[in-house]
């Protein structure tokens, strides 16, 4: 069974750092694009950035580009998104997910939102 289970949320000031990850188990690790999404309180859930299998291109939205960076460790099977310079608005449940085929994020709408394969969330708060 495809596995994946996200952690290293919690309480951060505005204007400082996180690491997220994501341990992945149960699939063919590099074959499957694997994408970070999230929900804040109240909003639906968010699309925020996609790592390629095979490749490992990221692509990132807009509300996180210049500040977040995805990256993937084949041999540990682990995937991280570092979070600089965060915002209050950046409060959210954070989640990883994986699908396969295809493998490129390019085939995938919003950063991957509707993958067929999610994890329990982590929550991350930014305090103004």
């Amino acid at each position: 069974d495809v596995q994946l289970q996200a952690s290293g949320g919690g309480l951060v000031q505005a204007g400082g750092s996180l690491r997220l990850s994501c341990a992945a188990s149960g699939f063919t690790f590099d074959d499957y694009a694997i994408a970070w999404s999230r929900q804040a309180p109240g909003k639906e859930r968010e699309g925020i950035s996609c790592i390629s299998g095979n490749r490992g291109t990221t692509h990132y939205a807009d509300s996180v580009k210049g500040r977040f960076t995805m990256s993937k460790d084949n041999a540990k099977k682990m995937v991280y998104l570092q979070m600089n310079s965060l915002k209050p608005d950046d409060t959210a449940v954070y989640y990883c997910a994986a699908d396969y085929p295809p493998r490129y994020c390019d085939h995938y709408n919003d950063y991957g939102l509707g993958m067929d394969h999610r994890g329990k969330g982590t929550l991350v708060t930014v305090s103004s």
